[in-house]
């Protein structure tokens, strides 16, 4: 057999990761015998010579754990959404002891870049994706490499393994509340809908108006970015359009709306109803408070920690996809237009 085949070439005839293949090479414990078996085998078939050098710098394990978010410094550090899921990655990195190493990026090319360059001379054991936009091409090479990644957020690829809480549900939740309230022109604030949590969120808002027989009103419905700048520049939008009452895909864009109607003299519930989504601990200090879902953004990103866990230790087939529900909580931004 060819004397230059290398690692990679090993994974993908394994049909294991890199780091896996790193394990093995390593006689690492954490590796179930069969998936140590399958890759010795290859390694003997193809007369694989590992050289010693490379594999003390770069098969150990790194115990590091890469958290990968596709936004600015100042938008990570000043949402709380994004707080909230740091914390919760962090401490279950902590609790199993391991390093977490948060990159950041401003351009899918950059990301691209150095997530892959990182991986490849195995600087982290795997890798965490959150926010990704659709089509992402970080998820596509780490799928070709064999990496191991988990993504926060539903990906339609069967072999991507992903930790997503019910956007859907929510959603359809959020606006069933509405009308059961009586509300009748019930208008959403999207997120970036080249974000697939967005797509699912605005599906879930179609759905449940479709369901009690509404006809669909294309005015009503508005794009913005997850930022409050984002909430407040789309309530101005809609208000022409004499919404009674609006979801907004994000309790940070609520709060946007929020101001944007206290500008215009509206007063919520009175006037216009207001429900979010997140329930960031903001919600409730909102006047008046933020009808809202809450999502387990702590706990997503700590099973995300132990997924990739667990990944590293068994394989990544089958594919894990995790899905956590969310609730209504309900607080006074909703009203209620039937005692109107």
């Amino acid at each position: 057999m060819n004397a230059k085949i290398t690692v990679k070439q090993i994974s993908e005839m394994s049909g294991v990761s890199i780091s896996t293949v790193s394990r093995v090479l390593n006689n690492h414990h954490h590796v179930r015998p069969e998936i140590r078996n399958r890759v010795q085998q290859v390694i003997a078939e193809t007369g694989y010579q590992p050289n010693p050098a490379a594999r003390s710098l770069a098969g150990c394990e790194s115990r590091i754990i890469g958290l990968v978010i596709p936004e600015t410094t100042a938008v990570v550090f000043t949402d709380p959404y994004f707080a909230r899921l740091i914390q919760g990655v962090a401490e279950a990195c902590k609790h199993h002891d391991y390093t977490l190493s948060l990159f950041l990026f401003h351009t899918l090319e950059d990301e691209v870049k150095i997530a892959s360059r990182v991986l490849s001379r195995q600087l982290l054991d795997g890798l965490i994706l959150t926010a990704t936009q659709i089509g992402d091409p970080l998820v596509t090479d780490l799928i070709d490499m064999r990496a191991p990644f988990v993504m926060l957020g539903h990906h339609d690829a069967p072999q991507v393994n992903y930790v997503d809480t019910d956007s859907h549900a929510g959603a359809y939740t959020a606006v069933s509340h509405l009308l059961r309230l009586g509300y009748k022109r019930i208008a959403t604030i999207t997120g970036p809908l080249n974000n697939i949590a967005a797509v699912k969120r605005r599906e879930g808002y179609i759905n449940a108006l479709q369901n009690r027989g509404r006809a669909i009103d294309e005015a009503l419905i508005v794009e913005a970015d997850y930022s409050a700048a984002g909430g407040y520049t789309a309530m101005w939008q809609l208000l022409p359009q004499q919404p009674d009452a609006v979801f907004v895909a994000s309790d940070t864009m609520a709060q946007g709306a929020l101001q944007a109607l206290q500008a215009a003299a509206y007063t919520v519930p009175d006037d216009i109803a207001l429900v979010g989504y997140d329930d960031l601990p903001t919600a409730v200090h909102t006047t008046p408070p933020l009808t809202t879902i809450r999502q387990p953004i702590k706990r997503a990103g700590a099973l995300a920690v132990t997924t990739l866990l667990d990944i590293l230790q068994h394989g990544a087939e089958p594919a894990r996809r995790i899905v956590l529900p969310t609730e209504l909580v309900i607080r006074e931004s909703c009203g209620d237009k039937r005692r109107a």
